[in-house]
């Protein structure tokens, strides 16, 4: 998000990265990877290059600032660092920094939307052979991740699960239940919004598999798709490729049933556990 607003600012002087990076001492490739966000803003080199820029102060130049000390500060996931790959570290601060996000699921409940003891055996499945100990770092940090949910500053979270998320049983009966009505209560937050696709649906679009589409608040920032594999992450956000997910997402939210149906669903559900 800095990266995006210290390029903005650079294009509107008409200036190149490589006449930016001189009058900072910095070279036009280091410039670069810092619009992109691909390494940690310093917050001399924020400043030097919000002077350059003509920011010379007032609220604008103090927002700058304050984001490039926050870009500097570890993130509360470190401490998972443990259990946490790369791959998927990088989707945690794109979520929690998202302002909008949208999400197909195909084999069970997303994990921004999962109960401890559903994602503990979700997680148990997925890493067999692992400690306790894992496991429970590996359960407290989706749960952490699920403050955004209520988070005054939270993103609009639109999720679309397939029907067959919904009744594969993940712990035993008592697990599911509570899964369920947990469901039940998210759907009446005012930020989330919970559709499912019914097994009458027939075939639709992307039904090979999950993906999520994460938009931010900043214009300037680009839409970013996620798919996960097992071992590694893809993140696209070329404008070609997320406006195809971002088409196939309104096909399969067309084809869903409604908010109000899933929650009808969800009790019925319950009532079968």
């Amino acid at each position: 998000m800095l990266g995006a607003q210290l390029r903005r600012l650079r294009e509107l002087k008409g200036m190149s990265r490589q006449h930016a990076g001189e009058m900072i001492h910095a070279s036009e490739a280091k410039i670069s990877r810092l619009e992109l966000g691909r390494i940690g803003q310093q917050t001399r080199e924020v400043a030097d290059l919000l002077t350059l820029y003509g920011v010379q102060n007032g609220r604008q130049r103090d927002a700058l600032l304050s984001l490039a000390r926050q870009a500097t500060t570890p993130d509360w996931w470190n401490r998972y660092s443990d259990v946490l790959p790369a791959w998927f570290e990088t989707y945690i601060g794109l979520e929690q920094a998202a302002s909008t996000i949208r999400s197909y699921q195909v084999h069970c409940v997303p994990g921004l939307f999962q109960t401890a003891d559903y994602a503990r055996a979700v997680i148990r499945l997925g890493y067999p052979n692992a400690s306790m100990d894992e496991i429970d770092q590996r359960v407290d940090l989706r749960l952490a991740r699920q403050d955004i949910l209520t988070s005054a500053q939270g993103p609009m979270v639109w999720m679309v699960v397939d029907e067959v998320a919904l009744r594969r049983p993940f712990g035993d009966p008592s697990v599911m239940q509570a899964q369920l009505g947990h469901l039940l209560d998210l759907s009446e937050l005012p930020n989330v919004t919970l559709q499912t696709v019914p097994f009458h649906a027939g075939g639709y679009a992307a039904a090979g598999g999950p993906f999520i589409v994460l938009r931010f608040a900043d214009p300037d920032v680009a839409d970013i798709v996620y798919l996960e594999q097992l071992t590694s992450a893809l993140y696209l956000d070329k404008p070609v490729d997320v406006d195809i997910y971002a088409m196939v997402i309104d096909r399969i939210s067309a084809a869903a049933i409604s908010a109000a149906e899933t929650r009808s669903l969800l009790v019925k559900l319950i009532e079968e556990q």
